[in-house]
């Protein structure tokens, strides 16, 4: 109860913290389809290369912070007085923090494809962010690791679907000699 309790919680600060990337893959997406239609190649390969730094910088800064103030915002949603919940919040978004690189990663990778009129791989990508979080929630934390596996597993699914989005990307680009790749 405590560990579910602590989850359902760290999600929501999860979530807030994320969103303005998730927001930022979405105008990706957009300022993509906008000029892949257009032909405008150059521009496509500025915003890439734009969306990219100022996506891991921010999600750096906010990971940074919530990693350090993890037990202070956990305490602010449930309260001191459910100290076993706040400690197992701020011990998933320890985990979670360190890592919102990739899903910030993850959420330009969706943009893109779902810009260049290939919305299929965005939904493979998230099959496999999505698959991958819950076998390995389900095998991992029947280990020594407990709960801490389930942590664990949502940023493993999010490498595995950005290695398997820059992959396609790669693909994708050499297969139609896109001029604004790479």
């Amino acid at each position: 109860a405590v560990t579910m309790a602590a989850f359902a919680a760290a999600v929501k600060i999860d979530t807030l913290a994320y969103m303005p990337a998730q927001d930022l893959g979405n105008a990706y997406s957009t300022f993509t389809a906008q000029n892949y239609g257009a032909q405008k190649f150059r521009r496509i390969r500025q915003g890439t290369a734009a969306c990219t730094l100022w996506t891991i910088l921010f999600c750096l800064a906010v990971g940074a912070a919530v990693f350090i103030f993890a037990r202070p915002l956990m305490d602010f949603f449930v309260g001191k007085e459910n100290a076993a919940v706040a400690a197992q919040g701020a011990e998933y978004l320890r985990v979670e923090g360190a890592f919102y690189s990739g899903i910030g990663i993850l959420f330009l990778l969706y943009g893109f494809f779902r810009a260049v009129g290939k919305p299929a791989v965005s939904l493979l990508l998230t099959v496999i962010s999505l698959g991958t979080r819950v076998a390995l929630a389900y095998t991992l934390s029947a280990t020594a690791l407990g709960r801490l596996g389930i942590w664990w597993s949502i940023p493993i699914g999010w490498a595995l679907a950005d290695a398997a989005g820059l992959f396609l990307l790669f693909r994708f680009c050499k297969k139609n000699a896109a001029a604004f790749c790479f």
